[in-house]
């Protein structure tokens, strides 16, 4: 099913989708195997898609791919692979997509990706949405790019970060797909101001659900993301006992999840971190 006909579904719940990437260091195989007994304690929650994230230059392609064929064979569900387009070459892209319409892959995340700064830069894409154009010129997938509620860490400006996101959806994108944030206004005002731009498609929120404070610093300080104060206090106060960690994660994101909802969101997009416990948590007491 196209990403059009899944956010188009008039149903009472949201939409709901899971992010996964391909274990590291995995050369028996024993972490893939994990990866999916993991998402089979999440189908319970019916999601319409998993996205499987994609390495700069297609440095793990060929696991995606494995992860992608295992998605519609083994767990029945529609896959949605990234793509990035920076240090990969147009004959790379183009037969990447061949692989894609082989497996019947109907759906593709298009991203820039981060520019490597140990290796030399091709240039056949710089953007997103030089990426977009090729893959709606050169094939029939329907085609999700990503959204900054935060402002993208390289913008020159908001403004102009939403005029970057407005040339992605003119070139062809059917679904915005947020990156995380943890304050609902972020959303709520992004959301205004693509609508006030044209920018009309769905725009799906990205939910971080915080399990561990290193990674949750990590991940922050590679990306504009507002932590609220009181959330970022409790934290910090205990940010040695992983227990308390992920109780209060998972709590602050089921009353985040429950806000947007309330707001009419049509799915949310959990990045999971390739482990069940707190998307489950989170999802078992929305649905």
């Amino acid at each position: 099913m196209k990403l059009k006909e899944i956010y188009s579904v008039n149903t009472a719940k949201p939409v709901i989708s899971y992010e996964v990437f391909p274990p590291k260091n995995d050369a028996d195989g024993q972490k893939l195997e994990q990866l999916f007994l993991e998402l089979e304690k999440l189908m319970k929650y019916q999601p319409s898609l998993i996205s499987v994230t994609y390495g700069a230059g297609g440095s793990n392609q060929s696991e995606s791919v494995e992860i992608i064929k295992r998605i519609k064979t083994d767990l029945k569900t529609t896959p949605m692979p990234h793509f990035t387009c920076v240090s990969t070459s147009e004959k790379n892209i183009k037969n990447y997509l061949k692989i894609l319409e082989q497996l019947s892959i109907e759906n593709i995340l298009a991203l820039r990706g981060d520019i490597p700064g140990t290796q030399e830069v091709c240039h056949d894409f710089k953007y997103a949405s030089e990426l977009v154009e090729y893959i709606k010129k050169q094939s029939s997938l329907s085609v999700a790019v990503a959204g900054y509620p935060e402002v993208h860490k390289e913008a020159v400006s908001p403004e102009m970060d939403i005029e970057y996101l407005k040339n992605k959806v003119d070139k062809g994108a059917d679904v915005i797909y947020t990156q995380l944030f943890f304050n609902n206004a972020h959303y709520f005002n992004f959301c205004e101001k693509c609508q006030s731009k044209g920018i009309n498609i769905p725009i799906i929120p990205g939910i971080l659900p915080v399990t561990n404070f290193k990674t949750l610093e990590k991940m922050t300080s590679l990306s504009n993301v507002d932590i609220p104060q009181d959330l970022l206090t409790k934290l910090n106060k205990h940010k040695d006992d992983k227990d308390y960690i992920k109780q209060t994660g998972i709590e602050f994101a089921i009353k985040q999840c429950k806000e947007l909802i309330e707001s009419g969101v049509r799915g949310m997009h959990f990045y999971t971190l390739n482990k069940e416990y707190a998307t489950g948590k989170i999802l078992g007491n929305l649905l």
